[in-house]
């Protein structure tokens, strides 16, 4: 899934692309390997390949979702999103954030000592798990009430040690712009899941345990297809790099990473996870599970586009600044966010439910209701998401910070709330509201900076709306007259379509944005 915007601090690079030498440091020398910029492709190949490992990799999860929620039950699902939870918080700091470093230096023995580095952070924060799981399992699991989570808990700290090695491992591959292995990885990974899984369901073990036991069985198969990868080429670099001198000199050398980037991190992946945790202790596995269904068909092919606009949308920014047209820029984005985000969002809302339970099955209804509560939530987030790149274009990281608090805080309050009074559909509500006032916010004030007034971004909302209402009409009326559930959706399916045929026809830029997922600076 993707996280939050990671607004609050940037990570160190290098001034004009030349890394400084720490004091004492070795130079580069010709005989040593360096990094072979332009090889295998340019950047657009590579995004490609990484885009479609992703889209494949996430592919098959959706499509056997409708088989899964018909072998595993809703609270098997909420002990495995509260395991996950756990497991994101402290996996984005198990290297400590040199795995991020580790594409940084020219010299790829410099490279090789920070995926040692990343590895020895590891072991360290794997120890420092297992020894919390050992010594407060007991009480770890009484603060979540959970108990059904207490047969899972001591896996915690082999996920944390799995999944960050597969990230130590990820940027070494990146760094040598293995794409295509990644893709392949991200896609094995997930099929050695989804076969886990179901294998387990029908073999007569749809719990909790076989869903954990699957995520662990497919990062591990990740980790080794990349580890492979590495044992056949990169051993000489890696024995002459991964040494105690290296190691020491790479720690002191990038030590703004951990120092700085970890608690920023931290903060966005616990604002991320919250909802679990808290759904957990509240009130029940099975209304986490209902939350975590409900916000993966959300967030999934959100996150694919949102990702792809933001990586093109980050450079165009940056020159459009330096050129004296970023307004422009900004505007045509956030107009075309506007259109691809908020009609999706309209449809979900309406015919969720009715989505859930043709899909899913009937005690799944419950979770299509909580995505009904969440789509405006996730159309605001959807669209902070790309702009949020803006903070490090305009260097406004103190201010990206607070806003982290503000989400991170807005959450907690919600969910703290609905808790109190026992309602899990009243605690959304309050989550959903808060995340519109703090995204809409988040938004306009991106917006803002970069020369967006308010008022002009209220006017090009308001057009979005009035764009979207016909088919919001179609569907309400459609639903008001009783149509069956599936007519309800063929409906949807039909108006959405119509919807985008027009918006491409009227804006062949749009077209040319989706074709390519590119941000034409226009």
């Amino acid at each position: 899934m993707k996280k939050d915007p990671d607004t609050s601090t940037l990570e160190p690079s290098p001034s004009n692309g030349h890394v400084p030498l720490a004091e004492g440091a070795a130079r580069i020398d010709p005989g040593r390997r360096t990094r072979r910029s332009g090889s295998r492709g340019g950047f657009g190949k590579d995004v490609i390949r990484l885009v479609t490992g992703t889209v494949f990799a996430q592919g098959i999860t959706l499509a056997l979702s409708p088989i899964l929620t018909r072998l595993y039950g809703p609270s098997a699902f909420g002990i495995w999103a509260l395991f996950s939870s756990i497991t994101t918080i402290i996996g984005v700091i198990a290297c400590l954030r040199y795995d991020i470093a580790i594409m940084l230096p020219d010299d790829d023995e410099d490279g090789a000592s920070l995926l040692g580095v990343s590895l020895v952070s590891l072991l360290t924060v794997t120890a420092l798990s297992a020894i919390a799981v050992l010594a407060g399992g007991k009480a770890i699991v009484a603060l979540l009430r959970a108990p059904a989570f207490a047969a899972s808990l001591w896996l915690v700290p082999i996920a944390v040690l799995v999944n960050g090695i597969y990230l130590a491992l990820t940027s070494w591959n990146s760094r040598n712009r293995r794409f295509t292995r990644l893709a392949g990885a991200r896609v094995s990974g997930s099929a050695a899941s989804s076969t886990v899984q179901l294998g387990l369901g029908y073999g007569g073990w749809a719990t909790a345990g076989s869903l954990v036991a699957s995520s662990l069985a497919g990062t591990f198969v990740s980790t080794a297809v990349l580890g492979v990868e590495i044992a056949k080429k990169d051993t000489t670099v890696l024995r002459k790099g991964i040494r105690w001198d290296r190691l020491r000199r790479g720690t002191y050398r990038y030590r703004r990473f951990p120092l700085y980037g970890s608690m920023s991190v931290l903060l966005n992946s616990l604002s991320w996870q919250l909802p679990a945790i808290l759904l957990q202790r509240y009130f029940s596995a099975e209304v986490v599970g209902f939350y975590a269904l409900g916000n993966r068909l959300l967030r999934v092919p959100m996150d694919l586009i949102g990702g792809a606009i933001s990586q093109a949308f980050y450079p165009r920014a940056a020159a459009a600044r330096g050129e004296g047209d970023l307004a422009q820029v900004v505007e045509a984005v956030y107009r075309r966010l506007v259109t691809i985000g908020f009609a999706p969002m309209v449809v979900l809302g309406i015919v969720a439910s009715d989505l859930f339970r043709i899909a899913f099955g009937e005690r799944w209804v419950e979770a299509g209701v909580y995505t009904q509560i969440l789509a405006g939530w996730t159309f605001f987030w959807f669209i902070s998401s790309p702009l949020s790149s803006l903070f490090s274009v305009l260097e406004m990281q103190a201010f990206g910070l607070k806003l982290n608090f503000l989400i991170l805080g807005s959450r907690l309050v919600s969910l703290v709330a609905g808790g109190f009074f026992g309602n899990a559909r009243l605690a959304l509500v309050l989550f959903a509201v808060s995340g519109v006032l703090v995204y809409g916010y988040y938004s306009f004030a991106i917006l803002a900076a970069a020369g967006v007034s308010w008022s002009k971004a209220l006017r090009i909302l308001g057009a979005g709306v009035a764009a979207v209402s016909p088919l919001a009409a179609v569907l309400i009326v459609g639903k008001l007259a009783g149509a069956p559930a599936w007519g309800e959706l063929l409906l949807a399916a039909v108006s959405l379509a119509v919807f985008f045929v027009v918006a491409m026809r009227r804006d062949p830029v749009l077209l040319a944005m989706i074709k390519s997922l590119r941000i034409p600076g226009q």
